[in-house]
């Protein structure tokens, strides 16, 4: 296995995808993670996080959608999804690039 964590960067800020296409921020880190695991070390805890990052954010979003009925809360709910998804794969990424293991909030553990 090698280091590469300049892969496990990009690996991060592949996420933000979505701010450019619209979709793709399971996709491209799914194919970088299942692509790599085996090869650079740390990319598969690196990228199990992303994937359960992204996972929780689509059911988030989903559970957002009926509460937008209620006083408008789902709306709130979205807003800060937005934000927590761009946001956080920026601070993971700085912290693959200094060695660091991320986490990220509100990740519900489907992949172990």
């Amino acid at each position: 296995m090698r280091q590469d964590n300049q892969l496990l960067v990009i690996t991060h800020l592949s996420q933000l995808i979505v701010c450019i296409t619209g979709f793709g921020s399971l996709l491209l880190p799914l194919v970088f993670w299942l692509t790599q695991k085996e090869k650079v070390y740390q990319m598969d805890a690196h990228g199990k996080n992303i994937i359960n990052f992204q996972l929780s954010l689509i059911i988030y979003a989903i559970i957002c959608i009926p509460l937008i009925l209620l006083f408008g809360l789902g709306l709130l709910g979205l807003i800060v999804l937005g934000i927590i998804s761009i946001v956080f794969p920026i601070i993971n990424a700085v912290k693959a690039s200094n060695g660091e293991t991320p986490t990220y909030p509100l990740s519900l553990n489907f992949i172990s």
